[in-house]
């Protein structure tokens, strides 16, 4: 999990690849929804300038467009008075230090303007929710919270030109061919009738539609839930929300199964144990924070944003199914937790930490750099709390006899400091 979420670098929604299972719909960038916040990023500006000339690329796409059975009419009337987008170009250069804790960053995810317009949208689609839920076998509440992560249930889409904004980031080779593939899919959609080119609006960095689906992302996934015989994740509320319940389907959401439990541990519980059935949780006093019975089959993990002291969770596979959609611990939290406030769930329970210190970038780094030099695979050492750093952190923690917790603190970096 990444549990600082950057601040914002400009608009734009956030976007992703999703080219395979294990990548999100999109890595997140910016998220103008989250009042301002930027989702965990975890790309880099890998591109250098290209020498040819931006019309000389764009001629350049035409074979492979081609290939794709894209008309010569369709790419001329899709590049028709494209320029690259400076402003795009700045954004990829841009990386604020800025950070929010994970309770800050909730705060905005689930806030009081945003839990009163998903209640409304969720009653007015009620009858189309219910029917996606039926087709698909995936919660209306996490349907709407992806709705309302990625574009505040459809209020803020994106006003870019894909075309436009993918054809700046494939020029620039940013991320190396990713984006020049995005386009070419894009084009590819063009063709086949799905959006008007007028209407293929977006973020930025090309995500589209009422949950922010990649090109790529909407030939795998993408369906015609109203019958007009289109996929159209812009205007139709019903095929956008039936491909985002597709692609949890897909990847692997598991109908009845909760996506998480608040729950409250007994003291000097053991935290050594990560991994565990339902019934093997309860055997140790684990117990719902909201006094519903744990579940009588699967298993869950242990998850604590906060450390030992805050909110603890236990997550389960469809936990992981979220963050197929976006990679970060974080946004699965947000999109969880706002999707069962949105269909009436309690609060989280248990008090944040906020009066925690908070490490600053550069000493996230460090901690990062001294559990590498220990021996753990953590990455390379980027300031940001992943998986990865988790879980050394945690490794770390049992080899000095401390809450194996896995959370990033300024007494964990002292103890790393003075580590022999």
């Amino acid at each position: 999990m990444r549990w600082w979420i950057v601040a914002a670098v400009g608009t734009g929604a956030l976007f992703g690849a999703a080219s395979a299972v294990a990548q999100p719909i999109r890595p997140a960038l910016a998220d103008p929804v989250n009042t301002g916040s930027l989702g965990p990023a975890s790309l880099k500006l890998e591109a250098q300038p290209a020498s040819a000339s931006f019309d000389a690329f764009v001629a350049g796409l035409w074979p492979a467009a081609k290939a794709r059975g894209v008309s010569r009419k369709t790419f001329d009337q899709a590049f028709a008075g494209v320029t690259p987008d400076g402003k795009i170009i700045e954004l990829t250069r841009k990386q604020s230090e800025f950070v929010k804790p994970i309770w800050s960053y909730l705060d905005g995810a689930v806030s009081d303007a945003r839990l009163a317009r998903g209640r409304d949208v969720a009653a007015q689609y009620a009858s189309t929710l219910a029917a996606i839920e039926r087709r698909y076998g995936v919660e209306r509440s996490v349907v709407l919270g992806v709705w309302g992560m990625e574009t505040n249930f459809g209020s803020f889409t994106g006003g870019k030109d894909v075309i436009r904004s993918l054809a700046t980031l494939a020029h620039i080779r940013y991320r190396g061919t990713f984006f020049r593939d995005e386009l070419i899919t894009a084009l590819v959609i063009l063709q086949q009738g799905h959006v008007a080119r007028a209407d293929m609006k977006g973020s930025w960095a090309g995500a589209m539609g009422q949950t922010q689906f990649m090109p790529s992302s909407f030939t795998k996934w993408a369906v015609d839930q109203d019958g007009d015989g289109h996929k159209d994740i812009w205007t139709s509320i019903p095929d956008a929300l039936a491909s985002t319940a597709n692609y949890l389907k897909k990847h692997g959401w598991k109908h009845g199964l909760p996506w998480a439990m608040e729950v409250r541990l007994p003291r000097r519980f053991d935290f050594r144990t990560h991994t565990s059935s339902f019934a093997h949780w309860a055997s140790l006093g684990a117990q719902s924070a909201d006094g519903r019975r744990l579940p009588q089959h699967g298993e869950a993990s242990l998850f604590m944003p906060a450390g030992a002291r805050g909110p603890v969770f236990l997550v389960t596979s469809n936990f992981k199914a979220i963050k197929a959609y976006n990679s970060s611990d974080a946004y699965a939290l947000g999109v969880g937790h706002l999707g069962d406030r949105v269909t009436g769930g309690a609060p989280i329970a248990a008090a944040w930490p906020t009066n925690d210190p908070q490490l600053d970038h550069g000493q996230r780094r460090e901690l990062q750099s001294r559990l590498a030099a220990l021996g753990f695979s953590i990455g390379e050492p980027d300031g940001r709390i992943g998986t990865k750093t988790r879980d050394a952190l945690r490794s770390f923690q049992q080899r000095r006899g401390l809450t194996p917790d896995g959370y990033p603190t300024l007494a964990m970096l002292e103890a790393l400091r003075t580590y022999r």
